[in-house]
């Protein structure tokens, strides 16, 4: 049958997963960092998740679908942990060990953060910091995740960090400018596990493209129980 529908652009798709979480049917997933219409008989053609899409990715198109299934989506809610259905706000509990006292003390940590703003959004793109620096772009989380964060990942860098889940933006415009009219070295990611994280790691990823440099870069991921994923 022809039917409205969803239909999700990928270039334009910056992974930030508050599609997914609006869907209340679970037709959205994320996929390789990107948004994508999981099952057809899934989507209701309503449309709740344009409104929350922050770069426009996602239109709709009339076009041959399977009929709206409500049966099978009731079926597949019950059938998740949580209603949303979304792993970045899924609730966990980890159980760790306290650290000795006496390391604690002996051993006293220091910031090794070397400037001020040190949200992407705020950063000035033309600020004398970035002269010859090596870049730490890392996810808002990943400092709360693990535990040595600073002397791991900041220290000796400039440091932006992000939430494309919470700030609903896409970076790549704000990393483009910074890469393209500075002298970057290096280019460190620091994100989590979850999906919406991608969207960090693909604004970085369109930013190095579209600066037309060529520079040393890695991604480093982080799970929600606080180790670093290989």
């Amino acid at each position: 049958m022809i039917r409205k529908m969803i239909q999700i652009d990928k270039d334009k798709c910056n992974g930030c997963g508050l599609c997914a979480q609006a869907c209340h049917e679970g037709a959205i997933g994320m996929v390789d960092g990107k948004a994508e219409l999981l099952r057809d008989d899934y989507c209701d053609g309503l449309g709740d998740c344009l409104p929350v899409c922050p770069t426009g990715a996602i239109t709709f198109v009339s076009r041959e679908a399977a009929a709206y299934n409500e049966a099978a989506v009731k079926a597949s809610l019950r059938a998740k942990p949580l209603a949303c259905g979304y792993p970045g706000t899924h609730a966990k509990a980890f159980e760790k060990k306290d650290a000795p006292a006496e390391a604690e003390a002996a051993q006293p940590l220091s910031s090794q953060l070397g400037q001020w703003p040190v949200q992407i959004k705020l950063v000035p793109a033309n600020a004398p910091y970035f002269h010859d620096a090596h870049l730490l772009v890392a996810a808002d989380c990943c400092a709360y995740a693990f535990a040595d964060f600073h002397r791991t990942f900041i220290r000796g860098k400039i440091t932006l960090i992000g939430c494309p889940k919470l700030d609903s933006v896409d970076y790549t415009e704000k990393l483009t400018e910074i890469i393209k009219n500075n002298e970057i070295k290096s280019v460190t990611v620091v994100r989590m596990e979850v999906p919406c994280c991608g969207g960090l790691e693909n604004a970085v990823k369109s930013a190095l493209q579209a600066s037309g440099k060529f520079l040393p870069w890695q991604v480093k991921t982080i799970s929600t129980d606080g180790n670093i994923l290989e």
